[in-house]
């Protein structure tokens, strides 16, 4: 009797399981057309790379944004002469944390496609994914919507060369970058890089100068640098107000100040970010759902 895990038989026996075991695995979700929604993450680790769809892109209201209206209208415009066709910058937007970077690059894409319906497709690439870019382009390249490319907390450390890829997407290469692929990023460093990696090679180079021209170049060549600063105190308490209008909160104002107030010390810190935790837990306090 022929022994059924001989050599002979064991080849077409793994054929048949690997082939049950693709049958019960659930099927790779389609490859995002561009047309499908207005936003997109992309999963370079997919066969090919992938753009999910993503239905309902988590922002806040641009009227919500305050303390930062100089770069939220120069963003804004940018934004708007991109979807328009005409010219634009990619951008940078720096600095301090919780200051509403992120936020603003997704509502300056919603005010947009509000005045202008499906304009522009807005793309997440994260950060660790930054290296993929040159494929991303070749699958943004012949598509005709008009997209922005968006990485949030972009930075580079140590060894890291992933960033020769970015600069090859915001001006290098010999094809450049398509007119209608923009990129938008977020950091809380200006440069990207941290000050003491700057210093560190610049003291062991035979050159310093040139020692870290390369990856400091890497800023500048964002046309855009929207520099975001840490809030003062009526900033502050103006972010928590206007969360508490938008959201039909009922607190006497007194009182949303005094514990926004107390809120703020207790977190060592006043920003749009804090303001933002200080109405979610008051809402979930009153018994009001943020919708």
């Amino acid at each position: 009797m022929e022994d059924p895990l001989s050599e002979p038989t064991l080849g077409p026996l793994l054929a048949r399981i690997a082939a049950a075991l693709e049958r019960l695995a659930p099927p790779l979700p389609p490859d995002g057309d561009l047309a499908q929604a207005d936003g997109f993450v992309w999963h370079p680790a997919s066969a090919g790379g992938r753009l999910a769809p993503i239905q309902r892109v988590n922002r806040v209201d641009l009227a919500l944004l305050q303390g930062i209206d100089h770069v939220r209208d120069i963003l804004l415009e940018n934004t708007r002469r991109f979807a328009g066709g005409l010219p634009a910058n990619n951008a940078l937007l720096w600095g301090a944390r919780g200051m509403g970077k992120s936020s603003l690059v997704k509502a300056c894409h919603a005010a947009v496609n509000a005045e202008r319906p499906g304009a522009v497709a807005l793309i997440e690439i994260h950060r660790e994914d930054i290296a993929s870019l040159p494929s991303l382009l070749d699958r943004l390249r012949p598509e005709g919507r008009r997209s922005i490319l968006f990485c949030d907390d972009l930075s580079f450390d140590g060894d890291d060369t992933s960033y020769k890829s970015l600069k090859a997407v915001l001006e290098g290469g010999l094809e450049g970058r398509p007119a209608h692929i923009l990129f938008y990023a977020t950091s809380n460093r200006r440069h990207m890089m941290p000050r003491q990696m700057i210093e560190n090679e610049r003291s062991t180079a035979i050159n310093p100068a040139e020692a870290v021209e390369e990856k400091v170049s890497l800023s500048d060549r964002f046309g855009l640098w929207l520099g975001f600063h840490g809030c003062d105190q009526e900033t502050y308490l103006a972010m928590v107000a206007a969360y508490a209008r938008h959201f039909r909160l009922a607190q006497a104002p007194e009182a949303l100040r005094g514990e926004a107030l107390e809120w703020s010390m207790t977190r060592g810190a006043r920003s749009g970010r804090v303001a933002w935790q200080f109405i979610q837990d008051l809402a979930g306090r009153l018994g009001h759902r943020l919708e």
